[in-house]
């Protein structure tokens, strides 16, 4: 139990896939203005990590590797992926026409997030049974709505406060992107 617990943590904060591995950059940036947009995208994206890892898992072990297909890895994955972003836009398209409107073009983005491909292949690469990388995926997924949601109100406060001209804009969304990330790998020495 340890383990999993171990395995949790490290890849929601020592691994974290947006601030320490740079990953899904392009949503981190587009949707953190707001943070009802910042932990929606977080949650559909959290859903797809947690379904791709449970769905391409199966199809590693049972399929590629039985046949000798492992070269036809990437491309499975990144066909189950969109499987699965597609219901997402279903779903949210039908319960919450609200927030699949305001998400516009980066909930379909989420096909081609690296974050997700990167968390199903993190798995097969690490050798985690099925159950550690279901663990695994949900740190993952945690890590990435926690980068969300801190990077989306520290923009909203930023909004209110008395930020310089010269850092006003795109530089201070860099410039806290990087104090962000200088944070989580503060995480790096307390789980080995």
């Amino acid at each position: 139990m340890t383990e999993l617990i171990k395995i949790f943590l490290k890849s929601m904060l020592v691994d974290n896939v947006i601030l320490v591995q740079y990953l899904a950059l392009c949503p981190f940036l587009g949707m953190t203005a707001d943070t009802g947009k910042a932990t929606g995208m977080g949650i559909a994206t959290s859903f797809v990590i947690l379904l791709a890892t449970a769905v391409t898992y199966p199809i590693y072990y049972c399929l590629l590797l039985p046949y000798n297909l492992k070269f036809l890895q990437t491309l499975i994955f990144i066909l189950v992926i969109a499987s699965l972003v597609q219901l997402v836009e279903f779903y949210l398209k039908k319960s919450s026409p609200a927030l699949y409107s305001s998400m516009g073009v980066y909930l379909a983005l989420i096909t081609t997030n690296c974050a997700v491909l990167a968390v199903t292949l993190n798995c097969i690469s690490k050798n985690y049974s099925y159950v550690e990388s279901i663990v695994y995926a949900l740190g993952s997924a945690g890590g990435f709505v926690l980068s969300m949601v801190v990077m989306s109100g520290i923009r909203e406060r930023l909004r209110t406060s008395d930020v310089p001209a010269f850092l006003k804009g795109n530089a201070s969304l860099f410039v806290t992107a990087a104090l962000l990330s200088l944070s989580f790998m503060g995480f790096k020495g307390l789980i080995n």
